[in-house]
């Protein structure tokens, strides 16, 4: 451990004592304690100061910035407890029972305290409180408050540490880490000794279980993955508290006194280095953090990681910006610990001498290893040095038997990594061995997971351990490519048993026609490999797919067909919620790509198990509706090989429907209805939709009224279709969507439509803001109530919507630059435009708002957000329903969109004033 330096720079106790001295001495006692605090608060600024301006101007490590802030306050704990009992309450002749010392507990007592970090003290008193003590200990407590100090306090007898230590898991470890800092020596190793015989002896094995319980339960608390994108860094997994564990059963267990490693006999030399590294490297991190924060924040939010990767000098390499370079290196030191945490267990567990610990059985023999209490175990020390195969057969026999693999047996293994060499790569065993993990029915997933935790994934497939620990610094990404990846083969495998039927029934049924399993399984192992390089990651991930597969024992055939599903496994999501399902060319451009059947169905299923990989909450109903009708008009197109008789089959069925359920309507009245709209309405609306539509406009038609809303819940996909009815006209569809938006929806598509007779028939899909169903009666009334106060003037949704903030402080971390696409090819009819922006409350009204502004009518429009990203796509026409061709008009949309996306005032104050004209004339 290294010394604090310069001591005397950062507290001066011998002057701080001389200046308390000189108060007591010259001031009056009624103004004692003012003049004191403020000495002390003066004293403990200097020395907070001092150590923040080594920290960063000197890079001075996080670990030593712990130490001197706890010495700091160690110094000025001595000089107020010395002014204390020698000046405001001194003792001539103290009895036995007017004793106290000063302990330092928690992280105090190990000597650490980051800045903003809570003080926990200890009153030790010998055997009864005493009005003599009870004084000291108030009057060092308000001066300590004063001085603006978090501190938690006891003041107990050496008894009844004994006794409260015995009941409480929490005052046990903090006395495990008690520190005298003053007072009376004799007390505090009575104290301390009575703590050791009574509560320590022979109590380990009780105190490891509860240790490892409270573990277990602080990461099942805090997500219960080391992979998290906004780690918490003290109590996460993988954080400073695993080790701060590890420490508290070494010391409760062999009396280890250093409290920054862990005996030389328990880890290896190589190991403790380790360990060192991985704290200094944490603590580091999080005195940056609260510094940064200037407050005690432990979780490393995105707005903060940014912070701290350039305070901390990680620079932008090709293909991985300096924060996501920050993240990786965070992340392999939380796996790090991880690794620490198993070996030091593995450890404890063969010296027997924790008796909660399962003792060795005979070792029964089982494929060339050992089974030991359920778990693997090799037979002989150098197994694995002899034949490195080994190292990836241990986890197929593990999988094949449903078994562990004991923590000493994963230690050999990581010893011998470096063995993992090209030829053994290369070997056709070794390859089998993983390819059966990867495509395991059993526990695929688990295995995959340790093996990846154990090092041999990423040596073994050195591609994948390029992404090992790699994050994406966004808002929609939850975890690191590795787990995210490791999620999604787990998913493959419960969708291939049935386990996820009621929210998957396609991709249930498609998968048990795919003619290989292998190629799917491999293409999600490899779908984001080259995540991070630079450039396209799926072309290069194909490239990579190519040289990989014949390796992994795929056929010629298998690997053609998985290095095409990594080059295009963003197409199908790309073209569900981005493009117009209706419009024939959609479909056609999704075929020409796809080619067959079978990948149809590969691609389907690899794309519902990247997107539900992506995190909790990203996944939802409307999102496999889209899918799903992708898939049934494609399937149509590659088995039939065209689409025309199954468009005019879809219309015809539909009214056919539709008839069916108006068994209440005239005939005249359902042809009347079944003439207003044409087939593009048809085909885009499903049979609910219809039904629902057609009851409003019959509604609408009866009233005699000039508009009518209507709201359908879906539950079960998460999302609901609010209808519009009314007379068309220009700037509609801007205000209903800013109208939508000031009642709190999220908007996820619209489908336009526009009757023979002039109505505009608006289908939306919206969500809440927490991606929900408005599903109350209050919600559904508020979004009918604003929807026609908008349209008739009383609601303006610019200056509302204005006013609202999507995700708080979070987004500010993220800069992105907005892109306008056009596409004139990608519909046979209408103009496609695609925006990616920043997504904010107002941009999807403030883009329509600009389409309606350039004249342009919007056929559909189709909205996806991806965490602080929106990427909103418009289907548009001019006003005699033409594409926009013009160059000069096309500048000018791209140019309006920018600054509509950017927020900028879009028109300007005489094309504002012009609009204003014809406003008042349409609604005239």
């Amino acid at each position: 451990m290294k010394p604090i330096r310069n001591k005397r720079a950062l507290i001066n106790r011998k002057e701080l004592t001389i200046a308390l001295e000189e108060i007591a001495a010259n001031a009056p006692e009624s103004e004692w304690q003012g003049l004191v605090v403020k000495a002390l608060k003066d004293a403990h600024q200097g020395g907070w100061q001092e150590v923040k301006r080594r920290f960063f101007d000197e890079a001075e490590k996080g670990h030593l910035s712990a130490q001197s802030l706890s010495y700091v306050l160690d110094q000025l704990m001595r000089v107020l407890y010395d002014f204390v009992t020698e000046h405001v309450y001194p003792l001539a002749n103290p009895t036995a029972a007017e004793k106290l010392c000063l302990v330092a507990t928690g992280g105090y007592g190990r000597g650490e305290l980051a800045p903003y970090s809570d003080i926990d003290l200890l009153f030790l008193i010998p055997y009864k409180s005493t009005p003599w003590a009870e004084n000291v200990a108030e009057y060092m407590l308000y001066v300590l408050w004063d001085l603006g100090l978090k501190v938690g306090h006891a003041t107990r007898t050496p008894d009844e540490c004994v006794r409260l230590a015995k009941e409480d898991l929490t005052i046990k470890t903090a006395l495990l880490e008690a520190r005298y800092i003053w007072g009376d020596q004799k007390l505090f190793r009575l104290a301390a000794s009575r703590f050791v015989k009574r509560v320590v002896r022979g109590t380990g094995p009780a105190f490891v279980a509860q240790k490892l319980e409270e573990r277990d339960g602080r990461h099942k608390k805090m997500g219960d993955s080391r992979y998290v994108v906004e780690p918490n860094i003290k109590d996460g997994k993988g954080g400073l508290r695993d080790l701060q564990t590890m420490w508290w059963i070494a010391r409760f267990l062999y009396g280890v006194n250093r409290a920054h490693a862990v005996n030389d006999d328990i880890l290896t030399a190589a190991e403790n280095k380790q360990f060192s590294k991985a704290e200094s490297f944490l603590w580091t991190v999080r005195v940056a953090l609260h510094f940064l924060a200037d407050r005690a924040d432990e979780r490393l939010t995105f707005d903060m990681q940014r912070q701290l990767s350039e305070l901390l000098q990680y620079k932008d390499r090709a293909g991985s910006s300096g924060v996501e370079r920050f993240m990786k290196h965070y992340f392999l030191v939380a796996k790090q610990v991880g690794d620490l945490t198993r070996i030091f267990c593995a450890v404890l567990e063969a010296r027997q001498q924790i008796t909660f610990f399962s003792r060795l059985r005979r070792t029964k023999k089982l494929n060339g290893f050992g089974v030991q209490d359920g778990r693997l175990v090799a037979l002989e020390e150098d197994d694995f040095t002899q034949d490195p195969t080994l190292m990836l057969k241990i986890f197929e026999v593990a999988d094949r038997n449903s078994l562990d693999i004991h923590p000493g047996t994963l230690r050999l293994i990581k010893q011998n990594l470096k063995r993992l060499t090209l030829s053994v790569r290369r070997s056709p065993d070794a390859n089998k061995h993983f390819l059966n993990v990867l495509t395991s029915q059993n526990q695929g997933e688990v295995n995959l997971r340790r093996m990846n935790e154990a090092g041999v994934f990423g040596k073994f497939l050195p591609d994948f351990g390029r992404v090992v620990a790699q994050m994406q610094y966004d808002m929609y990404h939850h975890y690191t490519v590795d787990e995210h990846t490791i999620r999604a083969v787990g998913l493959v495998s419960k969708i291939e048993a049935g386990e996820l039927e009621d929210d998957h029934p396609l991709s249930t049924k498609v998968i048990q026609q795919i003619l290989s399993r292998n190629v799917l399984y491999v293409a999600v192992l490899l779908h984001d490999i080259a995540k991070g390089r630079g450039g396209d990651h799926s072309i290069i991930g194909a490239e990579i797919a190519e040289r990989v597969c014949p390796r992994l024992g795929l056929t010629a055939a298998e690997t053609e067909t998985v290095a095409w599903l990594v080059r295009w496994h963003l197409l199908m999501s790309n073209t569900a919620f981005k493009r117009d399902l209706s419009d024939p060319k959609t479909i056609q451009d999704f075929c020409e790509i796809v080619k067959s059947p079978e990948r149809l169905r590969l691609l389907v299923v690899l794309t519902v198990v990247d997107i539900r990989a992506v995190g909790p909450g990203v996944w939802n109903g409307w999102k496999g509706q889209l899918l799903r009708e992708l898939y049934y008009a494609a399937e149509e197109v590659l088995v039939a090989g065209h689409a025309t008789i199954g468009r005019a089959d879809r219309v015809s069925r539909k009214k056919d429907a539709l008839r069916e359920a108006l068994d209440d309507w005239s005939k005249t009245a359902v042809n009347k209805h079944l003439a207003r709209m044409g087939d593009a309405y048809w085909i885009a609306e499903d049979e609910v939709t219809l039904l629902q539509n057609a009851h409003l406009i019959r509604r609408v038609d009866k009233s005699d009224g000039l508009i009518g809303v209507a709201a359908r819940v879906e539950k079960w996909q998460a999302m609901t279709n609010v209808a519009l009815y009314t007379q068309d006209h220009p700037g509609l569809i801007a205000r209903v969507v800013g109208a939508l938006g000031v009642a709190g929806a999220s908007i996820l598509g619209a489908k336009i439509h526009t009757s023979r007779d002039g109505m505009a028939l608006d289908n939306f899909i919206v969500q809440d803001m927490e991606g929900h169903a408005f599903d109350s009666r209050r919600q559904l009334d508020k979004l009918e109530e604003t929807i026609l106060k908008t349209l008739g003037g009383s609601v303006r949704p610019k200056e509302r919507l204005g006013k609202k903030r999507m995700f708080g402080s979070k987004d500010a971390a993220f800069a992105i630059e907005p892109v306008v696409l056009i596409d004139n090819k990608a519909s046979s009819r209408s103009t496609v435009i695609e925006v990616n922006a920043k997504d904010r409350p107002g941009l999807l009204y403030d883009l329509t708002y600009a389409l309606y502004g350039l004249k342009l009518s919007i056929a559909s429009a189709h909205v996806a957000t991806y965490g602080e990203r929106a990427v909103d796509v418009f289907y548009v026409t001019d006003l005699l329903g033409g594409k926009i061709s013009n160059k000069v008009r096309l500048r000018n949309v791209e140019t309006k969109l920018m600054r509509a996306a950017k927020g900028l005032p879009i028109f300007s104050k005489s094309e504002e004033e012009k609009r204003d004209v014809e406003r008042a004339g349409s609604a005239a």
